[in-house]
């Protein structure tokens, strides 16, 4: 059982989610790191949301960033989206993760902003003790 799952859309995005590793590396909670995109791995991100033991998601995702909105239509639990710079300096996805429909909610950090995520994740995670 982890305390929080890092999910990154890419390969690519492994420099970004370092940013994550490294604060919560220094915490008392555990954590994993999956690569699995919502547009070609969708039954595989089913499949990990709903098994998933994690109580808080961070979701990394560039370009259309649909990755932090899927999972949270996936679970009830906090979801953090950070946008990756992928394109457009990033801007796209910011808006993406931030702009959630009603009922779907996903915190939004800054772009490439994944140390932030993991303090996010570790003060939700803080509350619940």
């Amino acid at each position: 059982m982890v305390d929080i799952s890092i999910i990154m859309g890419s390969e690519s995005d492994r420099p970004i989610s370092y940013r994550a590793v490294s604060v919560l590396e220094k915490s008392k909670y555990s954590f994993d790191v999956q690569v699995i995109s919502a547009h070609r791995n969708p039954d595989e991100l089913d499949a990990y949301v709903v098994s998933d033991s994690a109580n808080v998601y961070i979701a990394i995702a560039g370009l259309s960033a649909a990755l932090p909105g899927v999972i949270a239509s996936k679970t009830k639990k906090p979801v953090i989206g950070v946008p990756a710079s992928a394109k457009l300096g990033g801007l796209d996805a910011l808006l993406s993760i931030a702009q959630m429909p009603q009922g779907v909610p996903v915190a939004c950090v800054g772009i490439d902003n994944a140390a932030n995520a993991a303090y996010l994740a570790i003060r939700i995670l803080d509350l619940c003790e």
